[in-house]
């Protein structure tokens, strides 16, 4: 079986986020584990950190890649990014999905297409969810 080489990597800094969800490694592990069977993803694991005074990093490790935040709760920055292979996960609806739940202030975003040759750049749309609860 031959599988395809191309896939997409959004990365996104998040500014202006809640102190209390951006410190929380629990609360954001629960939330990435959402946003990856958002997109559709096959979650594989789970690490997350909680760090003294302040921040977390979880990494969730999926079937098709993976999706990371870092956080600095002091400064309300996160850094987010998913990168999926193939054509069936749209790494983008993660990161919409996050968005919908720290609700920054701003976001500045990219997008990597690759495996198709020379990467390209482009600037997504930030798309954030209604999120029902």
């Amino acid at each position: 079986m031959e599988y395809s080489t191309f896939g997409r990597h959004v990365a996104v800094d998040a500014w202006g986020v809640d102190f209390g969800m951006l410190n929380s490694a629990e609360f954001l592990q629960n939330q990435m584990v959402e946003a990856a069977e958002a997109c559709g993803a096959t979650v594989m694991s789970v690490q997350s950190k909680q760090f003294e005074p302040q921040g977390a990093t979880v990494l969730v490790l999926l079937s098709e890649s993976h999706l990371s935040i870092h956080t600095y709760p002091e400064r309300g920055f996160a850094a987010i990014d998913c990168y999926t292979c193939g054509e069936t996960v749209d790494p983008q609806l993660a990161i919409d999905y996050l968005v919908s739940v720290l609700k920054p202030e701003k976001t500045y975003a990219k997008k990597l297409v690759r495996g198709l040759g020379e990467m390209t750049v482009e600037t997504p749309e930030m798309q954030p969810l209604e999120l029902v609860k």
